[in-house]
């Protein structure tokens, strides 16, 4: 996956990339030949940290359709010689998203678009899967032989054929060509939706791993094990150790945590960790000054899951520290502390801005505490985190924060907020927004009326509407 480039968020791009509310106002009002142009690049060069968890496509396609945008850029990005060379699905999955949700909007083109791309492109899965949402059966049916056609029909081809039934996230285009009326279709389909079924109980009559019998030495070298190969298994080892560990066995992971290969160590940290053990706080600052750095990121972990008055007011003791420990003591609080220690989140607030900026990822855990603890004195580090940070997410906590620190959010952010990008986040602004500013009225109508909007802002529309106008 390429690493965007996010322009400056005062700039129509640097909006649109973050999918601020402010970014489709901007274009709205925008020369239309700029406020296209920078769609397509948002849309053709997903600019998302995360793509699998963060939203864009319903927000760039509601933009297409209120600019009334062609779709050549996309057209030219899906079926350009790159399709060949680059399959990683992440280079047309926001494209392939944003025009399943136009098709769901009526556009013809739109939806031929994703059956062209469904027979003859690279990520076609991902186009059919689109599909399945949104295509009528003779629409499907006529994608059978075209896919088929990329399996060959040797043993080879026929287990990725399996394959990719067993794990074809829609269902339906599978079930509706193995009923279909051509004889070669229907049996190839059936035969390799039998072979995804076989396979599925195979693996889970197969398992691999700890079983109840095994020692606390065992689970020890089969977390080292892992760690070797490059696989982290401290977590489901130090599940396993609950299942065979007895009050004789205790000394024996003290010492492992204290002294213990890496994955020994790790899995000893969590598994007292979790059992609140009185050495754990102890063992954690042990590790944090002289472990590795996967002993020092799975101790503070371990710490952070901890949920007893010991470890908060642990907490309090070392959220001045400068290192991970410091920092992790910080989020605890704002997950776990009162009132005394506002000071203490709002310090680590701070600090985690100016030193790692608005994308660190200890802000996400530090703005949700800012908002719980109602520190009405973070309302300006808030508001740049709500600016300038490039993730949605962190934006849409920011704004449930600032909901509950700023007085000024209802009139100021939470109206462009009704335009942004995250369910969750238009659904705190339809709750918030003043309705004296006219746009408000007309976008808390046009969300309840769009099939395409969650049901939770749609609720949350409806409880700002009485019973006589919420149709109005």
């Amino acid at each position: 996956m390429f690493d965007p480039f996010i322009a400056p968020s005062g700039t129509l791009l640097g909006l649109l990339q973050r999918g601020r509310g402010d970014g489709t106002l901007h274009a709205l009002t925008a020369p239309r030949a700029e406020a296209l142009a920078a769609l397509n690049q948002c849309v053709l060069r997903d600019p998302r940290q995360d793509w699998q968890v963060e939203n864009r496509s319903l927000y760039y396609a509601r933009l297409y359709l209120d600019l009334n945008g062609e779709l050549d850029a996309i057209a030219a990005h899906l079926f350009g010689p790159e399709d060949v060379l680059d399959t990683d699905e992440s280079r047309t999955g926001l494209a392939l998203a944003v025009l399943g949700h136009l098709a769901s909007y009526g556009r013809l083109d739109a939806l031929e678009l994703l059956r062209r791309y469904a027979a003859t492109g690279s990520s076609w899965a991902w186009a059919l899967d689109e599909l399945a949402l949104r295509d009528d059966d003779a629409g499907l049916r006529a994608l059978a032989a075209p896919v088929l056609a990329r399996f060959g029909t040797d043993p080879e081809g026929e287990a990725e054929l399996a394959a990719a039934v067993r794990d074809a996230f829609e269902p339906r285009p599978w079930r509706l060509w193995a009923e279909d009326p051509r004889e070669s279709i229907a049996t190839r389909v059936r035969a390799a939706q039998e072979t995804g079924c076989f396979d599925r109980w195979q693996r889970q009559m197969q398992p691999t791993g700890p079983r109840p019998g095994w020692s606390v030495r065992a689970v020890f070298e089969w977390a080292q094990a892992g760690m070797d190969r490059g696989a982290a298994l401290h977590v489901p080892a130090a599940r396993c150790l609950v299942a065979v560990a007895g009050p004789e066995d205790r000394a024996e992971i003290v010492q492992a945590a204290r002294t213990g290969t890496d994955g020994a160590r790790c899995t000893a940290l969590r598994y007292l960790a979790d059992g609140n053990d009185a050495e754990a706080l102890d063992l954690i600052e042990a590790a944090v000054a002289d472990g590795t750095t996967v002993v020092v990121e799975a101790a503070v972990d371990s710490f952070e899951r901890m949920r007893s008055v010991a470890a908060v007011d642990r907490a309090r003791r070392w959220a001045q520290r400068p290192d991970p420990l410091g920092a992790a003591a910080g989020r605890m609080l704002a997950c776990r502390g009162g009132a005394r220690d506002k000071d203490l989140v709002l310090g680590a607030l701070r600090e985690a801005v100016r030193g790692e900026g608005p994308d660190a990822p200890t802000l996400w855990t530090l703005v949700d505490g800012a908002g719980r603890l109602g520190i009405a004195c973070a309302a300006p580090v808030l508001r740049h985190v709500y600016r300038e940070t490039a993730s949605s997410h962190l934006r849409g906590r920011a704004a449930h924060a600032l909901a509950a620190t700023d007085p000024s959010f209802a009139a100021g952010f939470a109206v462009e907020c009704l335009w942004d990008c995250e369910e969750t986040t238009r659904e705190i602004a339809a709750r918030h927004a003043e309705t004296g500013d006219t746009r408000v009225v007309e976008r808390l109508r046009r969300l309840a009326a769009d099939p395409a909007e969650e049901a939770e802002v749609q609720t949350a529309v409806r409880s700002r509407f009485g019973p006589d106008t919420a149709g109005g």
